[in-house]
């Protein structure tokens, strides 16, 4: 089966090539494109595309609160948002990764750039743009609001090796580098992870990296030390 994709922007020309792009792709295909905010939630509830591909800066409602709705739907709980953004240090994408959004891309990424992207966030993963950097962290997701008591709560059911699995993958290490770091099976660190992502009630791994600066689990300024390994 295609990815279902539904293009969220306030330009029609951008909206189109996107179009012709992803149609035109063996893997992918446009179910419904949307210019404003409210038409992104309503399409994503009519159509339950598998990613939205989503402006930030829209009428009538911005693509911000649009992921924010999309996240919080029961019944859209398999819909993912890619953010696409004009300036990938913009405050805003932080915003929209507290949101739900399971990552972003800036606008001027290569057109094998947004569709690795796509199939990425498809799958469940979190996507960081390749030319993201710290500051984008330093500056937004290590000065949120303080840990919700209830998110503090879901971490003191987290074992040590979720604990340590979960700051991992906010330093972006994937499965196989979280493997090899704690000498485990891909597999293992995979399950992991997913273990740390139902405990914590989230949907990807990208809201795994919000709670873990948010909550201090990790520091933009030092990476966590390498856990001990069980004898």
């Amino acid at each position: 089966m295609p990815i279902r994709v539904l293009l969220a922007d306030d330009q029609a020309l951008l909206r189109g090539t996107f179009s012709m792009l992803f149609d035109a792709t063996d893997d992918m295909e446009t179910v419904a494109e949307a210019s404003n905010g409210l038409e992104a939630v309503a399409l994503a509830a009519a159509e339950r595309p598998d990613v939205v591909l989503m402006d930030i800066r829209m009428p009538e409602m911005d693509g911000i609160e649009a992921t924010r709705l999309i996240s919080e739907s029961e019944d859209l709980a398999d819909v993912r948002v890619l953010v696409l953004t004009t300036f990938e240090d913009d405050e805003h994408v932080a915003e929209a990764l507290r949101a739900g959004a399971s990552g972003f891309l800036g606008k001027g990424a290569r057109p094998e750039e947004l569709l690795d992207a796509v199939r990425t966030v498809a799958q469940g993963e979190a996507l960081l743009s390749p030319s993201a950097t710290r500051s984008l962290i330093t500056r937004f997701l290590a000065q949120p609001d303080p840990c919700p008591a209830a998110v503090h709560a879901r971490l003191e059911g987290l074992t040590p090796r979720e604990r340590d699995v979960t700051a991992l993958v906010a330093l972006g290490l994937t499965n196989d580098e979280i493997a090899q770091r704690l000498f485990v099976s891909p597999l293992t660190a995979k399950t992991h992870v997913n273990r740390a992502m139902a405990k914590l009630d989230v949907r990807d791994r990208a809201q795994l990296v919000v709670i873990a600066y948010q909550c201090g689990m990790v520091s933009p300024a030092s990476e966590p030390t390498d856990p001990q390994v069980p004898a």
